[in-house]
């Protein structure tokens, strides 16, 4: 019987050292510390996967929060029977839930529906702060590298000097692309 951990961050940027200190402390042996810079969103998880091929009946997977495991209520609860069937337990560490236990399985079941509803007020939340931002005048997206003023000296380096479009990306430092976007389409045929 040994103990298995799963640690995620949703982003590169982010770090996984509080989780690992985490487990470290609770006895997980390193190489028993499976590690993912992942959204929760993402289905193809592959370290979260390998950990739970790994886990043999008697173990335990520990988590650090519920959070950092599934990506919704209905998405626990799978894992959770997944785990169930194959006689594996669940510990979180940061809520002190242990699926060992009737009481344990219950209360992760109530955590993750908590979880699930959060996570739908809060993209609610995000929906409803864009729609105002975007209400207040705020643009979203890159800002466009051919500015009205380099949309016109493009446009004058085709029309008045017959420049091709490669004569022009070289001369702006602009991509190919970003020349097309400028031009009408019968302008760039001739290039």
């Amino acid at each position: 019987m040994a103990d298995l951990a799963y640690i995620r961050v949703s982003s590169i940027g982010q770090s996984l050292d509080v989780q690992r200190d985490k487990m470290l402390a609770a006895g997980v042996e390193p190489k028993n510390i499976f590690e993912e810079k992942r959204s929760g969103l993402d289905t193809g998880r592959p370290e979260l996967k390998a950990c739970l091929r790994a886990l043999r009946r008697g173990d335990t997977l520990l988590i650090t929060r519920i959070d950092r495991l599934a990506r919704s209520a209905t998405d626990l609860l799978n894992i959770v029977l997944g785990l169930d069937k194959d006689g594996v337990s669940l510990r979180v560490l940061d809520q002190q839930i242990d699926t060992s236990s009737p009481a344990g399985r219950a209360m992760l079941q109530m955590l993750a529906v908590f979880a699930e509803f959060e996570t739908a007020i809060r993209a609610e939340r995000q929906m409803d702060g864009i729609a105002k931002a975007k209400a207040d005048g705020t643009k979203f997206g890159r800002k466009l590298k051919a500015t009205p003023e380099r949309s016109a000296e493009i446009r004058r380096m085709r029309y008045d000097q017959g420049k091709t479009v490669p004569e022009i990306m070289k001369a702006t430092g602009l991509s190919k692309a970003s020349v097309y976007r400028v031009l009408s389409p019968q302008d760039v045929v001739a290039t």
